[in-house]
């Protein structure tokens, strides 16, 4: 396994802010945008791009915590 299939990456729609917002929160805080398809692209490649960086500097990715919720049956 890759270490960016490690981390629970998703697009929701913010009523709030009235777009699409990327998450990772186990790496970064988010990343907009209008179309989800896109933006999961975009999101995707954010964050190998920060797991680059940990690379460059050395520095150890945080262990993955956040995961996808499971329906109890």
């Amino acid at each position: 396994m890759k270490d960016h299939d490690k981390y629970h990456k998703w697009v929701e729609w913010s009523d709030e802010d009235q777009v699409y917002v990327g998450k990772c929160p186990d790496l970064i805080t988010g990343i907009h945008g209008e179309d989800p398809v896109v933006l999961y692209g975009e999101l995707c490649a954010v964050v190998q791009d920060v797991i680059r960086h940990f690379g460059a500097e050395g520095k150890p990715l945080p262990s993955p915590r956040v995961r996808p919720m499971r329906e109890v049956a």
